[in-house]
């Protein structure tokens, strides 16, 4: 394991990169202070003026300057996809909180003060229910003004030297789970299709447009793109390549993506990763690392399987006892929950560790921030959201370490790095290259 996947692997198992003090401290509203101040992590939070200069001048990410392959990511010399998802905030009833208002530009300041490199956004379109009898281009706001608030967010996202994954959703109003839409017959397939055609490509003229550097055309469609219907896919991927010049991906879930059938029209393989890590309640740590090394070599399989890198486009954990056993249930329909920011700082340091070691993974997003980061009212104390515990202090020391998919060191690149070197260990606490360092 490499200096990266170690140090996190075996201080976050300790300390979680906290000091004890820290360690059991409660869960703290999100209008609340940072777990820890932007001074005490060395990452103060930078206006739009201040983003680097090279990450506001670097050229358009194409799939022409892809290099081929499963580890074609860590050659191209993009940098691993540090992610943070920003959630929206579409209904009338908030307004000034959603996409490209100011409350979005201070949820982006705190990704890049976490030290995120890349934001996805996830506007939704609007399904019935799992017969799929259409898309509406209308979610809670009318579309044309959550067009111009998502164009806004794409820009703010620039502004301060962030990339952006483009994430068409879909919402599904009688509750059912958009994987198993089923229109019926092929007539009814034939109509499904072409009106997810009509949404996709309207959101792919959005997503160039804003210049924005990749785009997922699509979400857990698993009864449509793991099955024979997967054929009437693929040329509404030829349609998106035609309208938008940028990276595209699809968000396989996580227990699918070994039977998507339509990676090889797309540059990188996206999986939401709600991966379980364990199979039994009250799993210690290194239980749960080897649960993380065991999804890692999963993956690694899938990429070179493709000859494609994995992007894993959702990956989270909610702030309660056991999180990583069944890491996809809804905080919305837990009840008697216990609070627990340890369980969700563990969870996200044991799968991360690997990944970091993984030429094949391009990066993660962590699943998520809203774009308003003062509005507690979007979900339970026990959520998903990292933001002001202790998984964020993990993703804060992740970000800052060296990972694979950074690709080969250059000769100086390490100098001016005041913050972490390696997760799970703060850089000015120890240096590395001395006697009794954290690694053999």
């Amino acid at each position: 394991m490499s200096r990266g996947g170690f140090a996190l692997a075996r201080a976050a198992g300790a300390a979680l990169a906290v000091s004890a003090a820290a360690v059991g401290a409660p869960v703290r509203p999100a209008s609340a202070a940072l777990a820890v101040s932007a001074a005490a992590v060395g990452a103060p939070v930078r206006p739009a003026s201040a983003a680097p200069q090279a990450a506001q001048q670097a050229p358009r990410i194409a799939p022409e300057h892809l290099p081929y392959g499963a580890a074609g990511w860590a050659a191209s010399g993009w940098g691993g996809v540090r992610g943070v998802t920003i959630g929206p905030i579409e209904n009338l009833r908030h307004p000034g909180r959603g996409y490209g208002t100011a409350a979005s530009g201070r949820a982006m300041d705190e990704a890049v003060a976490m030290g995120a490199t890349w934001v996805s956004l996830t506007p939704f379109g609007r399904v019935w229910d799992g017969k799929g009898t259409g898309v509406d281009l209308v979610f809670e706001a009318p579309f044309e003004e959550n067009r111009r608030n998502v164009l806004a967010a794409i820009a703010q996202a620039h502004a301060r030297g962030l990339k952006v994954l483009l994430v068409p959703h879909l919402w599904v109003e009688s509750g059912e789970w958009r994987a198993l839409i089923d229109p019926g017959d092929d007539a009814g397939w034939a109509r499904w299709a072409e009106s997810y055609r009509r949404f996709l490509l309207t959101w792919a003229a959005v997503a160039r447009e804003g210049g924005a550097e990749m785009l997922s055309v699509g979400v857990e469609l698993r009864s449509w793109v793991t099955t024979p219907r997967a054929a009437s896919f693929l040329p509404i991927i030829e349609a998106v390549r035609r309208v938008y010049p940028g990276l595209l991906t699809y968000s396989a879930n996580w227990d699918d993506v070994e039977h998507t059938l339509i990676f090889d029209a797309l540059d990188l393989i996206g999986i939401n990763a709600f991966y379980p890590l364990a199979e039994r309640e009250g799993a210690s740590f290194e239980e749960l690392l080897r649960g993380g090394r065991k999804v890692a070599a999963g993956v690694d399989a899938v990429a070179r399987a493709w000859g494609k890198p994995i992007l894993l486009t959702e990956i989270g954990y909610t702030t309660r006892r056991d999180p990583a056993v069944r890491p996809w249930e809804w905080p919305d329909r837990m009840k008697g929950v216990v609070v627990d920011q340890r369980s969700q700082a563990e969870a996200y340091a044991a799968v991360i560790a690997p990944f970091l070691d993984a030429r094949t993974c391009a990066g993660f997003f962590v699943w998520r921030l809203y774009a308003d980061p003062d509005d507690v009212s979007q979900e339970a104390e026990w959520g998903f959201s990292p933001r002001g515990k202790l998984a964020e202090l993990v993703l804060r020391d992740a970000f800052a370490a060296r990972w694979a998919a950074d690709g080969p060191r250059l000769p100086g690149d390490a100098l001016g790095r005041h913050r972490a070197r390696t997760p799970g260990l703060f850089g000015w606490e120890l240096d590395p290259d001395e006697p009794g360092g954290p690694f053999p």
